[in-house]
């Protein structure tokens, strides 16, 4: 039978709490003020549908990147003067995939966006066990802080690092490079790409698509290297958790 509190381990024979519970430092945050009590979940089938999905983020940037440069090289013959059947027909061509590659983007990103924030939210109750004070932001912001204006530009960070701090083997927090190179790359991407888009939507003439699509091939080249950096920190941070759960706490040195 499993322990009650912590639903990890093993519970001793003749009670229903694992060892390691039924010590001061066991996994299981007591609730205090404010603060519900939790016990651990495993994230890593949360981890990997989020990996996955990430994967399929980046095989649709992919495309579209692809898409990008087609359409910016039939538009560069457009605005040569070459009108004949064959630009034409690429140029219908290009035009077909660029959408079907922003519709297949914003699809992606919304269902990806979900199934990220529910594995948040997993792996940041599972810290809240490792470390119940070593929080900055309420739990409701792991939601929220995407939607809020100006503190999603920040917050969503500070969650997962907290959270990374929490889930690191040991005294010391693994370095973070990994969290900020995702975070840099996908402030990027969301602000950079917001603001391409809208310079494509209002290119009217042959020349000022060709312009604007270098910059756009190269913000979707971005998001691309914004999804595999997410997928891999993902990754680390799921097994960092699922080690650091199954080592279980320090017991105590009897006095």
């Amino acid at each position: 039978m499993l322990c009650s509190r912590c639903h990890h381990f093993e519970a001793a024979p003749d009670g229903a709490l694992c060892a390691l519970c039924a010590t001061p430092s066991g996994f299981a945050a007591p609730p205090g003020a404010g603060r519900p009590k939790v016990s651990l979940r495993s994230p890593v089938g949360l981890g990997w549908a989020t990996v996955a999905l990430l994967g399929l983020a980046a095989a649709v940037d992919l495309f579209a990147v692809v898409a990008d440069y087609l359409r910016y090289d039939v538009t560069g013959d457009l605005a040569a003067g070459d009108s004949g059947a064959a630009v034409l027909d690429r140029a219908d061509t290009a035009d077909a995939l660029t959408v079907l590659a922003a519709d297949a983007q914003s699809v992606v990103l919304l269902v990806c966006g979900i199934v990220f924030v529910v594995w948040l939210w997993r792996v940041r109750v599972n810290a809240e066990v490792f470390a119940p004070d070593g929080h900055r932001k309420a739990r409701p912001w792991v939601i929220a802080g995407w939607l809020v204006p100006l503190a999603s530009a920040w917050y969503p960070r500070r969650v997962v690092l907290d959270v990374w701090n929490a889930s690191s083997p040991g005294d010391r927090p693994k370095g973070r490079a990994l969290v900020n190179l995702w975070w840099t790359l996908w402030l990027l991407t969301t602000f950079v790409g917001w603001f391409l888009t809208k310079v494509v939507k209002s290119s009217h003439t042959a020349r000022e698509i060709h312009d604007a699509m270098l910059p756009m091939l190269l913000a979707d080249a971005v998001d691309l290297a914004a999804a595999l950096v997410a997928a891999a920190m993902v990754l680390r941070l799921t097994r960092m958790q699922d080690e650091k759960a199954r080592r279980g706490p320090a017991v105590p040195a009897a006095v």
